[in-house]
């Protein structure tokens, strides 16, 4: 199956790649979130791509496009770039279908991520790490493409991978109605380049037109609504790479004329609130979370995505909601789940600056006996602790600097905290967290 332009990425076509992938792709799970819907006031229902045979819905858009080649294009092979999932899809197909294939993936791509890439595409795949970023990892794709007459399998940029990733809307609003008797009134969907929401818009244009679609983005990489409010693809300066399978700098212009059609809302979360919701996810749902797999969620959970009235009282978030929103439930879409458990470190500390828990401050100490004890007695509060110390003693000096971080018993400690350094007389400097020093701790 080939899709040769944008607008030919219609329902039917959905529906024929859905039959071409039947016995390929799992039928993953839908379960409702008691914790998500008790937030919205409505049904909100958990698209399980986490547990794809991959761990990402990635390999959809993958495998339609790999076994749509042609005969020579299969002897001579395919080369990809990632920042993980994409690349597994590939290995899958490349496997399955027994064709060579070289995948790029940037240098920081999580460990967990690359032993998988291997380990799914066996002898038939070969990993090359380069640059910092996914659009380094496409550059020297595109380049060994040119050079070697290998296919290049695009993650996102490609009408026939947009209509792979449509059918897992589809696949979804089934299993609501065949499970739970719902109607899918929000589908919310995490925005990288922008393939899966591109094919759940078009699917959704045709076969119900009335549902509200919201793309989210990481605040740190908003490459799709940047595209659409300048009216072209845009290579973003910066991006915060964190949530690594979105953090992408430029979205695809064939993802853009299609978002342009449907029209989606995008929103964008904060990272911090990312890592809030995928420890939430774990310790609620028993669900293992990659950061781009609990943006939509995250949506949810931090009222980004309005839900309706509760039985207890009007939801406060109710006033922002477009007017004519259609009624019914919410599906989420957990996009993937390969997380790399050295990761939830940095997810722990990235939540609680996020919640307003943890601080950090740089203490001017007196070189003398009982100078921290009465930086205990008179800052630090009841319930607070201090998780960080680093004292810097200097021999010829009477002052020595030390780096604290103080973890809060609550968020409303914060103000008391900063009340007793204000009157402590002791040389206290909170270290603000839009400094790039916090880049560094966090």
């Amino acid at each position: 199956m080939r899709i040769e332009s944008p607008a030919d990425v219609t329902a039917d076509a959905i529906d024929q790649a859905a039959e071409i992938l039947t016995g390929v792709v799992r039928r993953t799970p839908l379960e409702r979130s008691h914790r998500l819907s008790e937030i919205s006031g409505r049904n909100v229902f958990l698209k399980r791509e986490d547990l794809q045979s991959v761990r990402s819905y990635k390999i959809r858009g993958a495998y339609l496009f790999v076994a749509g080649l042609e005969p020579e294009q299969r002897t001579a092979g395919v080369v990809t770039a990632s920042a993980g999932n994409h690349a597994q899809g590939v290995a899958f197909a490349c496997n399955r279908l027994k064709i060579q294939g070289r995948i790029y993936v940037p240098t920081r791509t999580p460990k967990q991520k690359r032993e998988r890439i291997l380990a799914i595409g066996g002898e038939w795949v070969q990993l090359v790490l380069t640059g910092d970023t996914f659009d380094d990892a496409a550059e020297a794709a595109h380049t060994d493409a040119e050079r070697t007459g290998a296919t290049m399998v695009p993650p996102f940029d490609d009408p026939t991978v947009i209509t792979g990733q449509g059918t897992v809307v589809r696949e979804a609003v089934a299993q609501a109605r065949e499970q739970f008797g719902s109607e899918i009134g929000t589908v919310v969907v995490p925005v990288g380049g922008g393939g899966l929401i591109a094919g759940t818009g078009a699917w959704l244009r045709e076969r119900m037109p009335s549902v509200r679609l919201v793309g989210v983005e990481p605040a740190g990489a908003v490459s799709m609504a940047t595209a659409v409010r300048q009216g072209k693809p845009v290579t973003l300066a910066e991006i915060d790479s964190f949530i690594d399978g979105a953090a992408v700098r430029r979205a695809g212009r064939a993802n853009l004329e299609l978002v342009d059609r449907i029209a989606p809302e995008l929103i964008a979360i904060e990272e911090g609130a990312v890592c809030t919701e995928m420890l939430n996810l774990y310790q609620v749902e028993g669900i293992i979370a990659e950061p781009a797999g609990a943006l939509a969620a995250t949506a949810v959970a931090t009222r980004a995505v309005p839900g309706e009235a509760t039985a207890e009282g009007q939801d406060p978030s109710a006033a922002a909601r477009p007017e004519g929103e259609a009624d019914g439930d919410i599906l989420v879409v957990v996009s993937g789940g390969n997380n790399d458990v050295s990761r939830y470190n940095e997810v722990v500390e990235r939540s609680l600056v996020h919640e307003g828990l943890k601080h950090y401050f740089l203490v001017t100490f007196a070189q003398e006996p009982g100078a921290l004890r009465r930086f205990l007695d008179q800052v630090l509060g009841e319930g607070d602790d201090i998780v960080l110390f680093d004292y810097i003693k200097r021999n010829n000096r009477e002052q020595g600097p030390a780096l604290v971080g103080i973890e809060l018993g609550a968020r409303e400690n914060l103000e008391p905290l900063l009340a007793r350094i204000a009157t402590s007389n002791m040389p206290i400097e909170r270290i603000d967290p839009m400094d790039p020093m916090y880049r560094y701790l966090t």
